[in-house]
């Protein structure tokens, strides 16, 4: 298979484009999938979110038009604005060497200015809603379009968009490229596929991409709702957090946790659905750039969250279903990174947390950081499986039940007089000691050992 850029057909511009991002050469989805692109063939592809697609879609895109042709000449559908506007600005470099423009079309905004754009755009990205808007008021004319991008069509299925998404396929010209991208190709989305596209090609890239992922899997045994805070607060305070990832179930509930940590002087905002469009593109950029320890969000709001660098995904709250956390956990670890996923259990949530860490193949990891229950035992031991017992690894359970265990220079989350050490100065953290082994990884004296996953194909 082509090891370069330059050997699926790109062009020096945009290769050099890329380059100069520090991208030098193709993950495997884009080899998969550019050179036929870049030919003419409709294709269809099976990848995770996360792998690399926006690029396996957009060099073909910007190779195939001519900046002095009809515009717009290519589509992008995407299901949410935060995935739109991710992928002009992971597609404007691209498209500046060629010479080429790129707007996005999406809800929550003014409409004027997207309209303005989409007038001198040769590529427009929009979600289904708002571009139909634009037909309605005859700002777009999609009859010259010569590619067709339908990104995240699982999801669009998912959130009723097939209508819309029916109507403005139906105005494309018949004479088309249409390029697939789906995390899968069976049931409904397999029938849409099959309507969309003329005799495809079809490339599968890593099905469990997230469990296979470079990710660290690490459950902690909380006592109460309350007690959060300070678990939350010990995992932020470690050096090598990085850009963190903190998920909730509610709107209400995100919005109390982002209160209660800008009380201890975290640096953090909230995404949910609550948040003007506006909001929730300031908070994605300040967390992009580095300037939040944290980002709280709901499950819905973060579908569209695509950023690279996220080191950590922390469940404050429990995942509904296993679909659930395997969608959070996969916002880590992307594109070759390492990163870890931690989740809070109370004690009411083991057997529920059981199951979903048995779904995606966390059971040990489970067991390390929550400890294995006499039902537990005798389970495992009718289905064949070996009991371990609270301790593992010669680490003890009991210490926090898979949280760090602090002494010495650790973080005293009360220190003296009630308060919290880190804010009074005593007893405050200390980032080389109290169970943190510097540069080369975490040492959690909790019981939070962890397995990491193999790369699986990962480049």
């Amino acid at each position: 298979m082509s090891n370069s850029f330059a050997d699926l057909g790109v062009s020096k511009p945009v290769a050099g484009a890329l380059r100069s991002r520090g991208i030098e050469n193709p993950f495997p989805v884009q080899k998969l999938v550019i050179e036929d692109a870049i030919d003419g063939t409709d294709v269809l592809v099976q990848s995770p979110t996360g792998s690399g697609k926006t690029l396996a879609f957009g060099v073909p895109i910007v190779e195939r038009l001519d900046s002095n042709g009809p515009k717009p000449a290519a589509l992008i559908l995407a299901p949410t604005r935060e995935l739109a506007s991710q992928i002009v600005d992971e597609m404007e470099s691209i498209c500046h060497a060629r010479a080429l423009k790129i707007a996005a079309v999406y809800g929550g905004v003014g409409i004027h200015p997207q309209i303005k754009a989409v007038r001198k755009a040769h590529v427009v990205v929009a979600t289904p809603g708002r571009l139909e808007d634009l037909i309605e008021r005859r700002a777009i004319d999609l009859s010259r379009v010569r590619m067709l991008v339908l990104d995240e069509a699982d999801r669009m299925l998912d959130m009723g968009f097939k209508p819309p998404v029916d109507r403005i396929v139906s105005l494309l010209p018949r004479k088309r490229q249409t390029l697939f991208f789906s995390a899968t190709l069976e049931g409904a989305t397999g029938k849409l596929a099959a309507e969309y596209t003329y005799k495809p090609r079809t490339h599968t890239h890593a099905p469990k991409q997230e469990r296979r992922a470079d990710i660290s899997h690490r459950f902690a045994s909380v006592p109460s709702q309350a007690a959060k805070l300070d678990s939350l607060m010990g995992e932020l305070d470690h050096g090598d957090s990085g850009r963190t990832l903190v998920f909730v179930r509610t709107k209400r509930g995100a919005d109390r946790l982002v209160k209660k940590l800008k009380n201890e002087g975290v640096k953090t905002l909230a995404m949910h659905g609550d948040k003007s469009q506006g909001q929730r593109q300031k908070a994605l950029a300040r967390f992009e750039r580095g300037e939040l320890q944290a980002l709280v969000a709901t499950d819905v709001a973060a579908r569209g969250i695509d950023v690279a660098e996220i080191t950590h995904v922390i469940n404050f709250d429990m995942p509904e279903d296993a679909e659930t956390y395997t969608h959070r956990v996969g916002r880590t670890g992307r594109a070759g990174a390492s990163g870890e996923a931690v989740s809070f259990v109370l004690g009411d949530q083991r057997s529920e947390m059981r199951g979903i860490a048995k779904s995606v193949g966390a059971l040990d990891e489970f067991h390390a950081g929550v400890g294995h229950g006499g039902d537990e035992r005798r389970q495992d031991s009718r289905n064949g499986g070996s009991p371990r017992g609270p301790k593992r690894g010669g680490r003890n359970n009991k210490q926090g039940g898979g949280a760090r265990h602090r002494s010495g220079g650790g973080r005293n989350h009360r220190g003296q007089g009630g308060s919290r050490g880190r804010k009074s100065g005593q007893g405050g953290q200390s980032r080389k000691g109290g169970g943190h082994s510097g540069q080369g990884g975490r040492k959690h004296s909790g019981g939070g050992s962890r397995r990491r996953a193999s790369a699986g194909g990962r480049s």
